[in-house]
């Protein structure tokens, strides 16, 4: 079986930590995710970072499409894999 990981991508580090903390509530994920800061390439300034949250589904069983909608409302997006 190979692990499969989903990428969101949200606005800024509060979005990130929310989604971070409803993934375990709305889809069961088992283990919090940790979010991580992405600086856009040549950007020094902390207002310029996307922040990732990787979330790891080894069996398959989240809903790509619902990930997208469910990231949208923090105004991010899952990055295809």
């Amino acid at each position: 079986m190979s692990d499969v990981r989903h990428v969101l991508v949200l606005p800024d580090r509060d979005a990130a930590d929310e989604v971070a903390v409803e993934l375990m509530a709305r889809f069961g994920v088992t283990e919090q995710p940790r979010p991580v800061r992405d600086a856009l390439a040549g950007e020094d300034d902390a207002e310029d970072a996307q922040w990732l949250v990787p979330v790891e589904d080894p069996d398959r069983r989240l809903d790509a499409a619902e990930l997208d909608r469910f990231a949208a409302e923090w105004e991010g997006w899952r990055e295809d894999p």
